[in-house]
């Protein structure tokens, strides 16, 4: 699979895996998805994720969280803001709200990849990954 946007990917496959109630989804593991998968972990949106596969696949094996009887999934939508073919940058005054504050915004910054939250307080702006609500 020749796909070189592996954000997109990881998201597709996160929703994917919500979508038909999966308990674990597989992403490629590279640096990206293991920040982003850090920073989901944080916000409480997955559970734990771990390094599965030998030196040269690795894969990143990410628990999902349902709530209630139904298994709804914690995630509602992932969406892709800045693609290969257009990337969106924003500074810190101009840091997107996910649904006022309810979503997180996954910013790439120089200090690393983190919430619109997290960048907001360290007064940080960059690249505006995506949106989890």
């Amino acid at each position: 699979m020749a796909a070189n946007d592996t954000i997109a990917d990881m998201l597709t496959r996160i929703r994917n895996a919500n979508l038909a109630r999966h308990q674990t989804t597989q992403v490629p593991a590279t640096k990206m998805t293991r920040s982003i998968a850090k920073v989901l972990r944080e916000e409480g949106f997955i559970g734990e994720f771990e390094e599965a596969g030998d030196e040269v696949k690795r894969n990143l094996v990410i628990s999902l969280k349902y709530k209630g009887k139904n298994r709804q999934p914690l995630i509602t939508a992932l969406k892709r803001v800045s693609k290969p073919g257009l990337r969106v940058y924003s500074n810190r005054k101009e840091l997107p709200r996910v649904l006022g504050g309810i979503g997180i915004a996954i910013i790439s910054t120089s200090s690393g990849i983190m919430t619109d939250r997290e960048a907001r307080r360290q007064n940080l702006g960059g690249e505006v990954l995506c949106y989890v609500w």
